[in-house]
């Protein structure tokens, strides 16, 4: 396993002396349960998914909320939260001495504490385009010190991403306007603008995003919605969110568009969908297939 090349210098730095002092209450509590010197914690589903394709899943100590695939990560793995409202004990107390975490993990204070420790920290970086995924895979291939298999998987995914480009090629007509929301809230969408991973799928499918002028996700009213007019909707299933079709037909401004009025409403898996591991090209062909119907070869 190699030292996280990206780990930050000044960590320890930014902790203060209450940090530290947690870090060693933390440190005597982990002396106590199993370590593993090859045991692994990911933080982040599109990282445990290459971790499992990579054959180390007999690895993996904890995984976070977001590692919904394949199941048996969250069945039989310890949880510690959520990878964007970490806790250092959480992490700190499952006994492994590796973690590969996205760079999206937080919050900050939590990175600096589990950075400052004596953890192997290494930050997978998240890309949402074709060459980040690949890249995706040898990062993670490349902390496990399996960059042979790791070339391999690289090779199968950039293959498909091949095949996904090509069938793009092979579409008709006008680029479908697709609205992404990934969840309702206060009676308000929350949409995925320009640079989200929402958008970069949409992309890939051969679609094109409906927002404008939105960087990122931001809630939208029914005015903002109905203005946007997208030709389909496009929303997620996952266990976390209480959200669903159904709720966005609540939404006047949902109503109003052109997507509601055609029936063109469409649900996918959230992990798979936004993601961006190595099930990212299947997921993006399956929503081209919903935006397009069956093409032609």
């Amino acid at each position: 396993m190699r030292r996280g090349a990206r780990r930050s210098m000044g960590g320890t730095a930014r902790l203060g002396h209450a940090g530290l002092a947690l870090l060693a209450v933390l440190g005597a509590h982990c002396r106590g349960g199993e370590q593993r010197d090859d045991g692994i914690i990911a933080i982040g589903g599109d990282i445990t998914e290459i971790v499992y394709e990579l054959g180390a899943g007999d690895r993996l100590m904890a995984v976070d909320t977001t590692s919904v695939y394949p199941p048996e990560a969250l069945e039989t793995k310890p949880n510690v939260g959520y990878m964007r409202q970490l806790s250092p004990e959480g992490v700190l107390s499952v006994g492994g001495r590796h973690v590969l975490a996205s760079e999206g993990a937080g919050p900050p204070e939590t990175i600096a504490a589990l950075q400052a420790s004596s953890l192997d920290y290494v930050v997978i970086p998240d890309d949402p385009s074709p060459e980040g995924i690949v890249a995706k895979v040898r990062a993670v291939a490349a902390a496990l010190g399996e960059q042979a298999k790791g070339e391999e998987l690289a090779a199968r995914v950039a293959s498909r991403l091949e095949d996904l480009a090509e069938k793009r090629t092979r579409i008709e007509g006008p680029p479908v306007r697709v609205l992404f929301v990934l969840a309702v809230r206060n009676g308000r969408a929350i949409v995925g603008g320009e640079g989200s991973s929402a958008e970069a799928v949409i992309e890939l499918a051969g679609g094109v995003n409906a927002v404008t002028g939105v960087v990122d996700y931001r809630p939208l009213g029914d005015e903002a919605l109905v203005a946007l007019a997208p030709d389909a909707i496009l929303t997620m299933s996952r266990t976390s969110e209480r959200h669903t079709l159904e709720e966005l037909d609540t939404l006047a401004g949902i109503k109003s568009t052109p997507a509601m009025r055609n029936g063109r409403m469409y649900q996918m898996d959230g992990q798979r969908l936004l993601g961006f591991g190595s099930r990212t090209p299947d997921a993006a062909s399956e929503l081209m297939d919903l935006l397009y119907g069956p093409i032609s070869k």
